[in-house]
């Protein structure tokens, strides 16, 4: 356990932050008294306005003890400027203390292409961003050059959208066929819940209607339908939905249209015949690994074999950009593992592979002091991430989006590799929070871009299937006014 203290609450999540990621499955509790600390960060010389601070004292402990310290000026009323020298100081303090470095450094938001992004747009050299990440972030030179590369694949594609007059659609189905024991997504059994599932897309049919109208002026760019896993309806409930969408928001109409089919095991020819004949040509298959022993491990209640049938099957169908997910370091798998994975993936050959780092979050059922311990380190997941990037690169693919999240393993990320043209937009506009994203059904959340403050408005639905079908008038009431955040198309 990890003792914190910390006198001023705004920058507790950033440093908590790092501490996860250099002490991975620990648990780290806050304490506002000074006993058995490991860290302690006070701020000294407070302004009378109480802005942050001038100065910064971090000590570092084990059991009680003090082994380093170390202090820093900041500069009253600048939040950013002291969160960053804060999380440098405390980064060196802990790299001195458990004699190890991280992957990318003091970097901990969840999107790191999009401040390479900022760079590029302001029109610095390479050599110059280099820098910048490297005094700012400490970031490591491999991750460096992925997150250049991202960036700059990114902007290629990107760099012909128009912001102002489009908008993307998210649509979720919150079931699933079982419940995988890392995830902690808004997903429900269908054994459990088929009974509501018609009860489910009719209240989704009622917000598409109620949001359709307002958004009827507006050009949709990319729809993209998640959960989840959206191919655990019925070959006719997936009918419905999608006539219902077309009807609604012309999603027949829109440059990328993406379903996370997902698991193998809720596949059907009949399911994938009524997708495609709906043209939606981007799927995902996500095996998550090709170890068989793994997969019963982690809930996924499906073959590798089945994974193979359904890649032929889809591709028979006549899809023609077909994504696969894999996670790096899931509970028992090593380096040789995984290069297993990838080499039955390689046979398949996607148009497009997302590599995860597992992620472990606090609703999830592997979320455990004995799974953590029984994790593998930091050195080797990250093996495997590279693994995954030769991999793809071999399949011809590029590295064009990527993003992080907490209790990440190892601190790394994930990122999404595409054959030029197969790039998933959607995926990018996501992570770049430029485009307004309208998002239906339980557990959605919509963002809408206010382009003239630089900011996001985000609208949440309930989480629960229960509480989204009986609360509907709710969710649509919660968009009243939405329109205004997306300008009229020229």
């Amino acid at each position: 356990m990890i003792h914190l203290y910390i006198n001023i609450p705004k920058f507790e999540n950033d440093i908590r932050a790092l501490l996860m990621a250099f002490f991975p499955g620990q648990k780290i509790t806050v304490s506002r008294e000074k006993t058995d600390i490991y860290m302690d960060i006070c701020f000294k010389e407070q302004t009378p306005e109480n802005i942050y601070g001038r100065s910064v004292v971090c000590e570092l402990g084990q059991d009680g003890s003090v082994s380093r310290a170390g202090e820093t000026k900041t500069v009253p009323g600048e939040m950013k400027a002291t969160r960053d020298q804060l999380k440098r100081l405390a980064y060196r303090l802990l790299c001195e203390a458990t004699g190890t470095t991280l992957p990318w450094g003091t970097l901990t938001g969840i999107r790191p292409a999009k401040v390479a992004t900022g760079c590029l747009e302001e029109g610095m050299s390479d050599a110059d961003i280099r820098k910048y990440f490297k005094e700012a972030y400490k970031i490591s030179d491999r991750k460096l050059d992925l997150c250049l590369q991202v960036a700059e694949n990114e902007k290629a594609v990107l760099e012909q959208v128009d912001y102002q007059n489009t908008y993307s659609l998210y649509t979720g189905i919150p079931f699933c066929p079982t419940i995988c024991a890392y995830c902690s997504f808004s997903s429900y059994p269908l054994n459990v819940w088929k009974n509501r599932v018609d009860d489910y897309l009719e209240a989704l049919f009622k917000e598409i209607e109620a949001m359709s109208r307002k958004f009827r002026r507006k050009k949709l760019l990319t729809f993209y339908m998640g959960g989840g896993t959206p191919t655990s309806l019925s070959a006719s409930q997936m009918d419905r939905l999608l006539t219902k969408l077309e009807q609604c928001f012309h999603i027949d109409l829109a440059a990328e249209a993406t379903i996370e089919a997902g698991r193998p095991d809720s596949f059907t020819p009949e399911k994938l015949k009524v997708i495609r004949a709906h043209g939606i040509e981007r799927i995902s298959i996500n095996p998550q690994t090709m170890n068989q022993k793994t997969l019963d491990a982690i809930g996924r209640r499906h073959t590798v074999a089945q994974v193979l049938e359904a890649f032929d099957m889809a591709s028979a169908i006549g899809f023609k950009n077909i994504n696969m997910d894999l996670i790096a370091g899931l509970p028992g798998e090593h380096l040789e593992d995984f290069e297993r994975t990838l080499e039955e993936i390689k046979k398949l050959s996607p148009e497009s592979l997302t590599v995860h780092a597992l992620a472990i979050k606090r609703a999830a059922a592997l979320n455990t002091e004995e799974t953590y311990a029984a994790r593998i380190g930091v050195e080797e997941t990250n093996d495997m991430i590279s693994a995954g990037f030769e991999a793809a690169v071999s399949m011809g693919m590029r590295p064009y989006y990527m993003y992080r999240q907490k209790n990440i393993a190892g601190n790394l990320e994930n990122v999404g590799y595409a054959r030029p043209g197969c790039e998933g937009l959607y995926n990018m506009l996501i992570m770049e929070e430029k485009q307004s994203i309208l998002a239906l059904g339980a557990g959605a959340s919509t963002k809408m871009a206010v382009r003239e403050e630089n900011r996001i408005e985000r609208i949440e639905n309930v989480k629960s299937v229960k509480d989204y079908i009986e609360r509907i008038d709710e969710m649509i009431g919660r968009k009243t006014g939405i329109e205004r955040y997306v300008a009229d198309a020229e």
